[in-house]
């Protein structure tokens, strides 16, 4: 009998299957793929919101790019997740060689990968399709920084909701908070345009934090610091729960 595979390598592959797997979801790659760019697009080209900034792009580019992270790793990584668990599936995967902190980082390394391919997809079409340039005070590495932190926060909520809600509610609760996000969080309206009590919910949101903290990497205006500290606040506090409450059946 051959011995198990190392353990990187193990989850090398795990990692690799969960790409291939969500590639295979057409309702997925909706989600992930074309309603952020679909977004992008259409509110770009059309009247129908007016957004601070020198182009609509400047700010729908970075607000998509959080809708993105949102559908990644709270949509799509819940909801498959939550399958998982339901079909016994995460059990017999958590017992295998890859353990479970094996199985949980191929989750997380490839919600990553989905991130930074979305990212490249949302930045290409930016700037073939809408000519879209970087302005002054582009800041490559605050978006690296935003996009990590803010990817760490929605897979942790998205775990949390998988591990501890029945599939048919994580389905459900993940999209109504996806709407949510869509609507509060600063990705096409901004939150200074809601009513006053809606942009008060909407500012402590980790959504419209890191929609905030995307648009300091581009240039845009506003103390950092808030929303990086809102976006730590909830992926230490997402992470701590998950720990905390996750079932594996």
């Amino acid at each position: 009998m051959s011995a198990p595979a190392p353990w990187a390598a193990a989850a090398r592959a795990q990692s690799a299957m969960e790409l291939r797997l969500t590639a295979r979801r057409g309702e997925n790659l909706l989600a992930i793929v074309v309603i952020p760019t679909v977004v992008l697009v259409f509110f770009a080209t059309s009247s129908l919101v007016t957004v601070p900034g020198p182009s609509a792009v400047d700010f729908l580019l970075p607000g998509t790019m959080a809708l993105a992270v949102i559908a990644a790793g709270l949509v799509n990584l819940s909801i498959a997740t939550a399958y998982e668990r339901s079909y016994g599936v995460l059990k017999r995967l958590g017992g295998s060689p890859l353990g479970r902190t094996g199985l949980m980082t191929a989750k997380v390394v490839a919600i990553a990968v989905i991130v930074a391919l979305q990212t490249v997809l949302l930045v290409a079409v930016a700037t073939v399709v809408l000519d879209w340039r970087p302005g002054a005070g582009f800041a490559p590495a605050i978006i690296v920084l935003a996009l990590a932190l803010g990817t760490v926060t929605f897979t942790a909520l998205g775990l949390l909701l998988a591990g501890t809600l029945r599939a048919e509610a994580t389905l459900a609760l993940a999209n109504a908070l996806f709407i949510a996000a869509l609507l509060l969080g600063g990705i096409i309206v901004p939150t200074s345009s809601l009513p006053p009590i809606l942009a008060t919910i909407a500012d402590v949101l980790p959504a419209a934090a890191l929609s905030e903290a995307l648009r300091g990497g581009f240039g845009g205006a506003g103390d950092l610091a808030r929303p990086f500290v809102v976006l730590l606040a909830w992926g230490v506090g997402a992470g701590f729960a998950t720990v905390r409450t996750f079932r594996w059946d």
